[in-house]
């Protein structure tokens, strides 16, 4: 290891990740206990986020809430960028904006699709990160970083048709493709950009690029342009939590090239043998068995599932998205289903209701989630707690904590609209037809006031032994 790098000096505190950079589960230990530094690739916000988006929204929450458990909430940064620089973006400007100047499309799209995600995530249960920076943000710090390649000898001035643009000489990197074990002659280009006779190699990527007059563009020593998609992590993750920080995170399918090139740019900027000790990656999404993909019609937004009937004809809770993503393990491909949705729903409407608790969680929900984020065997043991907090009330602090931890929290009920009067009318019918042992009638009621989102429960008078009934919002 470099001089420049900071050793993992921290306390084992029970945690093990799966550490994509060496394929192994490892003891996890910070750089510093004081500052716990995490990073993770954000939304490009040219289009709403699909569920597939969700997943690694919900997962590194989940790791989130588990290092501020561990090491204490004012000694975690959490950073989740939004990439607002992108040929995506410019292209559904266009296409939504046709008769608008680009800049000022482009500033709308970005604004609206930005402030969705937000309000997604938010629905899903997810705390806000630390910092969210933008790639708008770091122009500065990108030319910075790439004048240090070029100076490094680890990029070069390429000259295409359209003018100059500086791209990543991958040959230049003797441990190029370490991270997702491939082998240098068997890249692909992995930039936006197509493979062309300008490059040195078919594997180097751009780190800036021109821009026409139309497009989007800052000024730099080699043009007017724009950066490569790379580059805005590695300069937005240096800004924020340092040359080295301990967990980079996102899904399988930015391994490569996007990680790879993460790692090649900031290792050869700084001079650093890494960029992050831990790798940390969550598996695919399928939907209903199938590829998730618009030609296929099974591709859902966030805002699609939690707002409208277009999945199962009916909306679905965020709380109950977000158990059913966790009831997989996060490295494991999920396959996201209205029945997994359902299996969610009626585990949750098993569980007693949270309260707000500084209680602390119970041991074999803490023990599953130390072994590398394993969230279907904290369910599991979070609903055998449920059983025992069901029958004794004293249980339930230590119950809703467990759930906290995995970013389910009390749920404030929304009263408008119920008429109270009305269903304790019901709830006296159904009494009357259980002890007139008209069981059918007792379903009926039963059932619908369940469509209407009520949910019964039966128990005894503690004195009298005579059945009492109460009632509550189902989640």
């Amino acid at each position: 290891m470099s001089a420049a790098d900071p050793a993992k000096s921290g306390t084992f505190k029970g945690l093990k990740l799966t550490n994509t950079l060496t394929r192994q589960k490892e003891d996890f230990c910070a750089i510093d206990d004081s500052n716990v530094r995490l990073y993770v690739c954000g939304p490009t916000v040219y289009d709403f986020a699909h569920i597939g988006n969700a997943r690694p929204a919900i997962v590194f929450d989940v790791l989130y809430r588990l290092l501020r458990h561990l090491y204490g909430a004012e000694h975690v940064t959490y950073a989740r960028n939004i990439t607002d620089v992108d040929d995506k973006i410019n292209a559904r400007a266009l296409r939504d904006y046709p008769d608008m100047p680009l800049n000022e499309a482009i500033a709308l799209v970005t604004k609206k699709t930005a402030d969705q995600y937000q309000k997604d995530v938010a629905a899903l249960g997810c705390l806000e990160p630390t910092v969210q920076p933008r790639a708008t943000e770091h122009i500065d710090g990108m030319v910075k970083m790439i004048e240090q390649l070029i100076e490094k000898g680890h990029a070069y001035v390429a000259e295409t048709p359209e003018g100059g643009e500086v791209l990543f000489d991958t040959v230049s990197m003797p441990n190029y493709g370490g991270l997702s074990k491939r082998k240098l002659d068997e890249q692909i280009a992995g930039a936006r950009i197509a493979v062309d006779s300008h490059k040195k190699n078919p594997g180097d990527f751009v780190l800036w690029k021109l821009s026409s007059p139309e497009e989007p563009g800052w000024d730099s020593p080699w043009g007017r342009g724009r950066p490569g998609w790379h580059i805005e992590c590695s300069v937005m993750s240096e800004h924020h939590l340092g040359k080295v920080f301990d967990i980079h995170g996102g899904g399988l399918d930015l391994i490569f090239p996007h990680h790879e090139n993460e790692i090649a740019q900031s290792c050869c900027a700084n001079g650093t043998k890494t960029m992050s000790n831990y790798w940390v990656h969550n598996g695919f999404v399928q939907v209903e068995g199938r590829k998730m993909s618009k030609s296929e019609g099974n591709f859902f937004t966030i805002h699609e599932l939690l707002e409208t009937e277009n999945f199962g004809g009916r909306k679905w809770p965020g709380e109950v998205l977000r158990l059913a993503m966790l009831m997989t393990h996060y490295k494991e491909p999920i396959d996201f289903s209205v029945r997994k949705l359902e299996e969610a729903e009626n585990l949750l409407g098993k569980w007693p209701d949270l309260v707000e608790t500084d209680a602390a969680p119970a041991a074999d929900v803490l023990d599953a989630m130390n072994d590398d984020l394993n969230t279907a065997a904290a369910i599991q043991a979070l609903h055998g707690l449920a059983g025992e907090a069901n029958k004794d009330p004293h249980k339930l602090a230590e119950f809703s904590a467990s759930a906290a931890l995995l970013g389910l929290k009390p749920v404030a009920a929304d009263m408008s609209g119920i008429d109270e009067t009305a269903i304790a009318t019901a709830i006296t019918a159904r009494l009357e037809a259980l002890n007139g042992k008209n069981w059918a009638e007792a379903d009926r009621i039963r059932d619908e006031l369940a469509s209407q989102g009520i949910a019964l429960k039966d128990s005894k008078d503690s004195e009298t032994g005579a059945r009492v009934t109460t009632w509550d919002l189902k989640r």
